[in-house]
């Protein structure tokens, strides 16, 4: 699985980073898992490996920091500059993600310079979000960035959360506001506030790899799953 996370100045650094540190380590755990190396006695070590053999590899997939225009860095609501590792493909590229991860930042303080909000009254990021909707490649929001999702269109129509404080916005705009910390909506991911796009990721990571993996993943950045997932035929999935 190749995973982009489309970053932009004034994106709310936890959207962003908690996601990629997740995909980051489930992708090398899935490798190990395939290779059959977890180590002697497949401990999970502080740093996230299994052993001698577990570092972490890339026959599983990627997952990388993109934005549309060529840079080295973006700066991210907190002051983080957080380096870029390429611009996102166009949806038909050969290098296009299967997931594009899209965080939010700075919505409702309407800074026109770097947010959210910003990148919505430029709409180039709405564009482009649109354009991989109707290519039919599997999108996932993070708090407000369902906010861009819905500029673009994306979520008219469909089930979808958001931060808190967006949630009438939202609604006003179109979406099926549905109150989970996480939403499935086929094609369509979106999760609540911050936080809640580890448990996005972690998700993902399961339907993708299985529990086991996702399971490791939240035991090394120490996280206790939240398993609130409205799925697309309105059930709740895993809670407890």
């Amino acid at each position: 699985m190749n995973v982009d996370i489309l970053v932009y100045d004034g994106f709310d650094e936890l959207d962003g980073i908690g996601p990629y540190e997740v995909f980051d380590y489930a992708l090398g755990y899935a490798a190990e898992e395939d290779d059959g190396t977890t180590g002697d006695d497949g401990a999970i070590g502080d740093d996230g490996t299994t052993g001698d053999d577990g570092a972490s590899g890339d026959d599983g997939g990627r997952v990388r920091y993109v934005s549309l225009d060529e840079r080295e860095t973006v700066t991210a609501s907190h002051g983080t500059r957080v380096g870029v590792d390429g611009t996102l493909p166009g949806p038909g590229g050969e290098d296009a993600p299967d997931l594009l991860v899209v965080p939010g930042g700075g919505w409702n303080a309407r800074n026109q310079e770097a947010s959210a909000w910003a990148e919505a009254q430029k709409g180039d990021v709405p564009r482009a979000l649109a354009a991989y909707h109707a290519a039919d490649t599997r999108i996932a929001s993070v708090c407000t960035g369902s906010m861009l999702l819905a500029e673009a269109g994306v979520t008219d129509g469909r089930r979808a959360v958001t931060h808190a404080s967006a949630v009438e916005e939202l609604r006003e705009s179109g979406a099926e506001v549905v109150d989970a910390r996480v939403v499935d909506d086929g094609d369509v991911l979106s999760a609540g506030g911050v936080t809640s796009g580890i448990d996005l990721a972690l998700y993902v990571v399961e339907r993708e790899f299985g529990e086991s993996v996702a399971d490791r993943a939240a035991t090394v950045i120490e996280y206790e799953r939240r398993y609130e997932v409205a799925t697309r035929d309105g059930s709740r999935r895993g809670e407890n």
